[in-house]
């Protein structure tokens, strides 16, 4: 079944079927990324604009890559370089934005509900790349990517998240998604880090709380680690020591999973707080995987929100099946690809 796609502001709305057909979209985009030429011509004439009014370097790079490798041309906003420094508001900068006649908008920004409400002033799709601490719907298709590539399904697995729950838009994505997919979740880490409403906030999902990173890991297929911000780590609430000492994932830890746990972490990674560099660098992580698969999805959701619904043809990755010894230039519109 095909869906269509205005916007991407956020997974909680969208259903277990149309969160599967993103992932299937996203996953011939992953053999481009194997691909020794990679770039493909699918959005030449068009142009992606990234308004990131947060600080970012993954997520902006990882969009950039996506919309380079698709042939488009970029616009790059970033908050320390923006009118916004000079009191313009949000709105005025969009529009601003909107009247250089970009195809895609992509926003970050520091408060949640930002993506809505430009979504609903501008005609042009919107994806959210994360808003304050409400989600960040492509972290947590990559996430789920990741699941389903080395487990082979993402459905019906015993998920552990460990961390700052609270201030993060990665858990609530992941929680949104998982969730609708029978996985049955485990939130861990101080008190004041996983509140009450967590457990109401994905009503169809099986949700828990459990405050011993032990109990938490036991029997996990998939651990979700989560970045600690060091300037919320202070003495006597909860100190760095503290936080390693209580919840810190790290080998004699991981061990309490299954044997064949994997874990993530959607970076970037504070080492030695909240995970150990046995861990990340360790047989079980995905963290590069992650990376990888991020250009994959947004490659997918730049396709389907800017050119899905105009093009007819092959779908643009059958490029990667054609032979590699021609140059980038000569890669031709998907209209015209051959299967």
């Amino acid at each position: 079944m095909t869906h269509r796609f205005h916007d991407l502001l956020a997974l909680e709305s969208l259903s277990a079927d149309e969160l599967t057909f993103l992932l299937d979209q996203s996953k011939p985009f992953q053999e481009i990324q194997k691909h020794p030429l990679k770039k493909l011509a699918t959005l030449r004439g068009k142009t992606v604009a990234l308004a990131f009014f947060e600080s970012s370097t993954r997520t902006r790079i990882s969009f950039g890559t996506a919309a380079s490798r698709l042939g488009a041309d970029i616009m790059n906003l970033q908050a320390e370089a923006s009118s916004l420094k000079k009191g313009e508001s949000l709105l005025d900068t969009v529009h601003t934005l909107n009247a250089m006649k970009p195809d895609c908008l992509v926003v970050r920004h520091a408060a949640s509900g930002a993506a809505d409400f430009v979504a609903r002033h501008l005609d042009i799709p919107v994806i959210n790349a994360g808003d304050g601490t409400h989600e960040h719907p492509s972290q947590g298709l990559l996430d789920a990517l990741t699941i389903r590539d080395r487990k082979g399904k993402i459905n019906n697995w015993n998920v552990t998240i460990l961390g700052d729950i609270r201030h993060s838009r990665v858990a609530r994505s992941d929680i949104h998604l998982l969730g609708k997919f029978g996985c049955r979740l485990t939130l861990c880490g101080p008190a004041m880090w996983v509140p009450r409403e967590l457990e109401q906030i994905a009503p169809q999902a099986a949700i828990r709380r459990v405050f011993n990173v032990e109990e938490a890991l036991d029997g996990a297929d998939v651990v979700i680690v989560l970045r600690v911000q060091t300037e919320r780590l202070h003495e006597p609430a909860l100190s760095a020591s503290d936080y390693v000492l209580l919840y810190q994932l790290n080998g004699e830890r991981l061990r309490r999973a299954n044997r064949d746990a994997i874990v993530l972490h959607p970076g970037p990674m504070n080492r030695g707080i909240e995970i150990s560099p046995e861990v990340a660098d360790g047989p079980q992580s995905c963290v590069l995987e992650q990376v990888t698969n991020g250009i994959a999805v947004r490659m997918a959701l730049l396709f389907l929100l800017c050119a899905g619904h105009d093009e007819e043809g092959a779908h643009p990755s059958s490029e990667a099946q054609q032979p590699v010894n021609r140059r980038a230039a000569d890669v031709k519109d998907p209209s015209h690809a051959s299967r």
